[in-house]
């Protein structure tokens, strides 16, 4: 199989972030030698979730077999995912912010054998759910465990306790139509039903939409990660993989003054 380099649009931070994790990982294990160094070992991990790049492709360009490819993805990304800030750590730093935005997103998946639950009527494809929040300037803050695509985003928040952690921390928090009914610090848009909206009540969409654009940036950025394009692999494992994401994705944020 022919091989050629190819560049990951990530800074050095990411690298070494991931590098001490495994290189710690194996002092603590004391094993025995490896196919791979720890930082090409992190490289690869990188590849993988970065730019979508598939087993058999990581495996041919790093020399090994895709069991072994395989095996040292899955330890690299539930490394970075044990990380990753738990609901209680964001709401201290979305205390401090001026307002926080929340959004839900579908990753879209291979079909599974027990389908219903991760089909989305909304979106008409198979996915998992995946709740996102973002501070002012559109950046990523946080990202909740995958549930099942059918899920609707109001109970997804719920089910995370997400709505009782926001209004608990006092955190005003802007959402679209989806989270009708979320109550506490939850803002969201006004809903026409038999009457028309008045014009104060449009005025205050059209605001409400502008600041709620900026979540989109967040979405965006998550997925940005080309892993997330389709996953090809079991649902259950959608939590770690974001959760890894979110991790990589604090590193390359931290690159830049706030």
């Amino acid at each position: 199989m022919l091989a050629y380099p190819a560049s990951i649009p990530l800074s050095t931070r990411s690298l070494t972030r991931l590098t001490d994790l495994i290189r710690a990982r194996r002092l603590s294990l004391g094993g025995r030698w490896r196919r791979l160094p720890a930082q090409r070992q992190a490289l690869m991990a990188l590849a993988h979730l970065r730019n979508g790049d598939t087993l058999t492709r990581l495996a041919a360009g790093f020399g090994v077999s895709v069991t072994t490819a395989w095996r040292y993805l899955r330890e690299a990304v539930d490394l970075l995912a044990t990380c990753a800030p738990d609901i209680a750590e964001v709401m201290h730093t979305a205390a401090r912010l001026a307002f926080a935005i929340l959004d839900g997103t579908l990753i879209p998946i291979d079909r599974v054998a027990d389908q219903r639950p991760y089909y989305s009527g909304k979106h008409k494809r198979h996915g998992v759910n995946v709740q996102v929040l973002a501070d002012p300037a559109g950046r990523l803050k946080w990202a909740s465990a995958a549930l099942p695509g059918s899920t609707h985003d109001v109970t997804a928040a719920k089910s995370h306790g997400l709505i009782e952690a926001l209004t608990g921390a006092d955190v005003m928090t802007f959402a679209d139509k989806g989270y009708q009914g979320a109550g506490g610090t939850v803002w969201t848009p006004f809903k026409r039903r038999r009457t028309r909206l008045s014009r104060r009540q449009k005025t205050v969409n059209r605001h409400h939409a502008k600041i709620r654009a900026l979540g989109e940036r967040a979405v965006a950025t998550l997925k940005s990660w080309r892993i997330l394009t389709k996953l090809r692999c079991c649902p259950r494992r959608a939590t770690a993989i974001v959760q890894a994401i979110l991790v990589l994705q604090a590193a390359e944020d931290a690159r830049y003054p706030r």
